[in-house]
């Protein structure tokens, strides 16, 4: 069935889209495959403009810009979980166990991970919990 506006059919839309989706981001590697896209098939009696090619180098590195902060961004807030995990030793804290009961102890240490895909952990009386299933601190006793 064809859509009598475009002229597309629904389901090459529905693949285009669905294939977009999937994309990871738009990087430097997007950009110059386009650019050469463009650059091979462009009209040889109406050629791209300079300005053009400007405009999009600048899209380009602001692109890149934002990726950085991004990266510095997803940095900054892994340091500030690893100190704000590590201010943990010496208080008591409740959380939730892998049974749903609440339990509470000390943290005595707390095993930082490096990997954003792998939480950091407290041990508290020798149990290592998950940082997500704290859910109460108080001030160490003394």
């Amino acid at each position: 069935m064809t859509d009598a506006i475009s002229g597309s059919s629904p389901l090459a839309t529905n693949t285009a889209t669905t294939q977009a989706a999937k994309s990871t981001g738009f990087d430097s590697d997007t950009f110059l495959q386009l650019l050469v896209a463009q650059l091979k098939y462009q009209d040889p009696s109406n050629p791209t403009s300079s300005s053009e090619f400007m405009a999009q180098t600048a899209t380009l590195a602001q692109v890149q810009s934002l990726n950085e902060i991004a990266d510095q961004n997803s940095q900054a807030l892994a340091l500030q979980r690893s100190l704000s995990a590590g201010a943990l030793v010496g208080h008591t804290v409740s959380y939730t166990d892998s049974d749903g009961s609440t339990k509470t102890g000390t943290v005595t240490s707390v095993k930082i991970s490096n990997d954003a895909a792998t939480e950091s952990k407290a041990v508290v009386d020798g149990v290592d919990v998950a940082l997500g299933r704290v859910s109460a601190v108080s001030l160490p006793t003394a």
